[in-house]
C-alpha cells in the first residue's frame, strides 16, 4: 500500500510579481472507516489565510 500524503502550501507573491507556494504542511486522506475526508498538518500557519493543496512532486527513481 502507498503512502499517499499531498503539499500544504500557502501563496505569496514575489516582488517581481511571481506566485510562489510555501510549503506549510502535509494532508493525508483520512482512515477508510472516519468521518473525516482528510487530515492536515500544519507546520506553519498563513498569513494570509490561503492554502493551496497539490500532490507531491515526483522524482527520478520514484517507483512504487
Amino acid at each position: 500500500m502507498s503512502k499517499t500524503f499531498y503539499n500544504v502550501t500557502t501563496p505569496v507573491e514575489g516582488s517581481d510579481g511571481v506566485t510562489r507556494f510555501n510549503r506549510i504542511g502535509v494532508a493525508f486522506p483520512a482512515k477508510e472507516d472516519s468521518k473525516a475526508i482528510m487530515t492536515i498538518e500544519l507546520f506553519a500557519t498563513p498569513t494570509n489565510g490561503k492554502m493551496v493543496i497539490f500532490p507531491p512532486k515526483e522524482r527520478d527513481g520514484d517507483q512504487e
